[in-house]
């Protein structure tokens, strides 16, 4: 049993927050046997690191895998999967992760806020 975390209704909703912004508050009020899947916003590999460390089980993935597609039939998904992998471990990498189980809410940096930087990069006369 378990529970998809999506946004589909983001197109209409557009003050709704994203999936990964209330995806550890979801996961710490369900049962802890229950499977997370975590649906939307994965364009890099980065972005499912941040999805399991902040609870997600897997994450579902569409865009990616489409353009592969589009591009290149069955060689172009391998290769959209291959690309989000490498950057998946290259993330885990630079995070000082070994594995999936490394991985924690504490590591994850959602904004520069997160780590005492400023939200606007382009800085105060801009």
């Amino acid at each position: 049993m378990g529970v998809v975390v999506s946004n589909h209704g983001g197109r209409q909703l557009d003050g709704a927050p994203a999936t990964i912004e209330i995806l550890s508050e979801i996961v710490s009020v369900l049962d802890q046997h229950m499977t997370v899947l975590l649906d939307g916003g994965i364009r890099r590999g980065s972005d499912i690191v941040k999805a399991l460390g902040l609870g997600a089980d897997a994450v579902l993935l569409g865009r990616a895998p489409l353009y592969g597609l589009a591009a290149r039939g069955r060689a172009g998904v391998s290769s959209a999967l291959s690309i989000l992998e490498d950057e998946m471990r290259r993330t885990m990498i630079f995070s000082g992760c070994h594995g999936v189980s490394d991985l924690s809410e504490a590591g994850v940096v959602m904004s520069a806020k997160d780590i005492g930087g400023r939200e606007d990069r382009l800085g105060p006369n801009m």
